[in-house]
């Protein structure tokens, strides 16, 4: 049983291992474009992760194939062009959707309008911390499209959050490599230190917030 499970993680790592090497690959042969197409999928819907697109494209600039700038660049007008994607789908479906089937979903009209109203005035914060998130920030558009957040901050938020998360992986894979054991614990060390400047960002906002409420 242990020898199987062993055997498992062997063949989990190897896949990786190989996975990285295919999309170190696929960058290099796509370039740039390929980079905007990876982060459009990986910042829309599509399971698609970051982690494993924007490190192989670091790396391959760290060897003179790629310039770096240009692949953060490239990173951000992916991550953009993704999330305009999920904006607009929510803002075309996603009320619609909701009126009729909410009821399925345990989602009132009025709690559409609460959200409405929240990402009215917390939208930018929300839309900012939630792209430095693991796992919610592919899908941090969708409320907001389904709120109506203001276009400019939403557009603005997410380049600014998004910028952060694609220097950071175009760093580790420049300076650590393309993929691998030691980029995966450097980005579990930068994740675990996003997440936490995340928890004091919005605290200092809420504190800040009630604050301001006080003196009205």
């Amino acid at each position: 049983m242990i020898d199987s499970f062993a055997g498992f993680l062997h063949w989990g790592a190897a896949s990786f291992h190989q996975l990285i090497e295919w999309l170190v690959e696929v960058v290099g042969a796509l370039g740039y474009p390929g980079v905007i197409a990876l982060m459009f999928l990986e910042s829309s819907f599509f399971p698609f992760p970051s982690e494993v697109v924007i490190p192989p494209a670091g790396y391959l600039a760290s060897r003179g194939q790629m310039n770096l700038l240009i692949v953060i660049v490239c990173g951000v007008i992916g991550s953009m062009l993704g999330a305009l994607f999920n904006y607009y789908i929510a803002v075309k479906w996603g009320r619609k959707f909701f009126d009729r089937f909410g009821k399925y979903f345990f989602v009132s009209p009025e709690a559409l309008d609460r959200a409405e109203a929240f990402f009215a005035k917390h939208g930018h914060i929300s839309t900012f911390t939630a792209r430095l998130l693991p796992v919610i920030r592919q899908y941090v558009s969708l409320p907001a499209g389904l709120a109506r957040m203001d276009m400019f901050k939403f557009c603005l938020y997410t380049a600014l959050g998004s910028g952060i998360w694609v220097v950071t992986l175009a760093l580790v894979g420049y300076w650590v490599g393309a993929g691998g054991d030691d980029v995966q614990a450097v980005l579990h060390r930068v994740t675990v230190v996003l997440v936490i400047c995340c928890v004091l960002l919005v605290a200092l906002y809420v504190a800040c917030v009630r604050k301001k409420r006080g003196r009205i």
